[in-house]
């Protein structure tokens, strides 16, 4: 029997506009046909994009998600497709939907394969729409059996905090469905990029393909879907484990593989290179991929960001001028008397170099006609923060009527670090409606920094070097109100990536008086998170529907 020839489609799609999936997912299965493969398979949810959310309550939705299906199927002939979806219940009790695979062979729907484990951890909330699949099959191709799978219903078994391997669910579908003797598996999915779970992906599924000992296929969806970013990566792994072909990271592609069959010689096959040990270049890519799908997505072309003179400001520039073109971002120069001279400087040498359009714009007549309105009511108190976010909040003011007036979307530029402690001005700096970095502690915005700086300077050397300011008041630096970012940082990220407890960070060798501030900074600015832009994550505990945290909630 000749191997099989399977197509993966690594597609990018738009939640809930079916009309253009159906289009992409019938001109991939052409170019499958054209690559002679025998069989084309597409991601999880592809006639709706993954996750569709809210929009599968909309019966318009699901009758147009099926009816694309339908036709979907009427051009599978000489060749077949795994495509995913929502299917109705037609049951009598449960969820109306089940998260659908549909095999579609000789001009219609052959198979209907529903996904059985439903997560409902992380960014995911699949229970609230789907009902659980529980039969367990495989479809037949050319004589042979395919376990088709959808996303979980391979990681029903996974590295789970500090527990170790950890088993999620009751059932494991393979382990019903390998019964059956399939000689190939197929997993339609749709995992969202995450820097510190690459690897553990794949090493489930080299860890299914070795356990069950027959070859795996993994066909993901890649782009942008607002915070989230799919980053394909689909993979193609032999019987023993060993990864043989791997699509690109955050590309569209069509690519067709031939499943190895018992004993194939490896010489002649491609092997993918390794997961790099730094992962900041993929970071650089998935913003990039991020920015250029919410703006392209969402119909909008031209960006606008502040630019201080400080690192933030600076990276959030360089990666739009990436994503759109430099022609289509505008930078805001807005000092004050705070304002150093090279703060200037270098966000003009910056923005010239880089081709960025620029305006410097100051605030300070406003600053000050703001104060003297102000003077009479706040007579014989102290300048504090209070006058601090003025500046922030009229900064703010400028670049919305800029935006409002010339149709730029305005980007956020605050990181992680400051979002956790809440150091960022509501209705000033925390403005935006997208968050570029929000999911990076600031000592990765250094890095990241560094890594776009290295084919070229794009960030002046000075902007990176020198010591981190707000410029809110005068010698102002953010070790004022932060303690320094080396140690700020290690803290911050075992208490909201890695979810410990005070105690326990104490116990990893930090000073407890450090400990107990920053928790209690993070603790007290939750309010402020609940407000902030919908931010681009790149780690697996970004702020937002991956982390669900009370406003008010214990003080320990």
């Amino acid at each position: 029997m000749p191997a099989m020839k399977v197509a993966l489609a690594q597609l990018s799609y738009i939640p809930g506009d079916i009309a253009y999936n159906k289009s992409k997912i019938l001109n991939a299965l052409e170019e499958a046909r054209r690559q002679g493969a025998d069989l084309a398979v597409f991601s999880e949810l592809a006639v709706t994009g993954y996750p569709p959310l809210d929009l599968l309550l909309r019966s318009d939705i699901i009758d147009s998600s099926m009816a694309a299906i339908r036709e979907i199927a009427t051009h599978c002939n000489g060749i077949a497709a795994i495509v995913g979806g929502p299917s109705p219940n037609t049951g009598e009790y449960g969820k109306s939907l089940y998260n659908s695979a549909f095999f579609l062979q000789e001009g219609k729907i052959n198979a209907v394969v529903n996904k059985a484990l439903l997560p409902t951890y992380d960014i995911f909330d699949e229970d609230r729409y789907f009902k659980a699949g529980n039969t367990f099959r495989p479809v037949e191709l050319n004589g042979q059996k395919i376990a088709v799978t959808i996303c979980e219903d391979i990681w029903d078994e996974q590295p789970f905090g500090d527990r170790g391997l950890w088993r999620l669910y009751s059932v494991a579908p393979l382990d019903e469905i390998m019964r059956q003797h399939p000689s190939l598996i197929i997993n339609i999915a749709a995992n969202p990029f995450s820097h510190n779970r690459l690897r553990v992906r794949e090493e489930v599924f080299v860890r299914n393909a070795r356990e069950y000992r027959v070859p795996l296929i993994s066909a993901n969806q890649t782009g942008g879907y607002t915070e989230l970013i799919f980053d394909g990566s689909s993979v193609l792994i032999d019987s023993d484990g060993t990864i043989i072909d791997k699509l690109g990271f955050c590309t569209e592609e069509v690519r067709t593989v031939e499943i190895p069959s018992p004993g194939t010689h490896r010489s002649s096959l491609s092997f993918p290179p390794p997961l790099p040990d730094d992962m900041t270049g993929l970071i650089h890519r998935a913003l990039v991929t991020g920015i250029r799908d919410f703006f392209d997505k969402g119909g909008m072309k031209k960006a606008i960001t502040g630019l201080s003179g400080g690192i933030d400001s600076a990276v959030v520039t360089a990666l739009a001028a990436e994503a759109l073109g430099p022609e289509n971002t505008l930078a805001l120069l807005m000092p004050s008397v705070y304002s150093s001279g090279h703060s200037v400087s270098d966000s003009v040498k910056m923005a010239t170099d880089l081709g960025v359009p620029y305006h410097i714009v100051s605030i300070e007549d406003a600053r000050q006609a703001l104060e003297k309105t102000l003077q009479p009511f706040f007579a014989g108190k102290a300048p504090d923060v209070t006058e601090e976010n003025i500046q922030s909040r009229l900064r703010a003011v400028i670049l919305m009527a800029f935006a409002n007036k010339s149709g730029y979307m305005l980007l956020n530029t605050s990181n992680k670090s400051e979002t956790a402690t809440g150091y960022g001005t509501l209705y000033g700096d925390m403005a935006g409606g997208l968050s570029v970095i929000g999911d990076l502690y600031k000592t990765e915005v250094y890095r990241l920094a560094r890594e776009i700086n290295s084919h070229a300077e794009i960030i002046p050397q000075a902007i990176i070097s020198k010591p981190p300011s707000a410029e809110l008041k005068p010698d102002q630096l953010d070790t004022d109100s932060l303690p320094p970012y080396s140690q700020l940082d290690p803290v911050l990220y075992r208490h909201i990536d890695l979810e410990w407890p005070a105690d326990r960070i104490i116990a990893d060798g930090f000073d407890k008086e450090l400990v107990e501030k920053v928790i209690r900074l993070v603790r007290t600015s939750e309010f402020k998170r609940k407000q902030t832009p919908p931010i681009l994550r790149v780690s697996s505990k970004a702020f937002g529907t991956g982390r669900r945290i009370p406003i008010i909630a214990v003080r320990s």
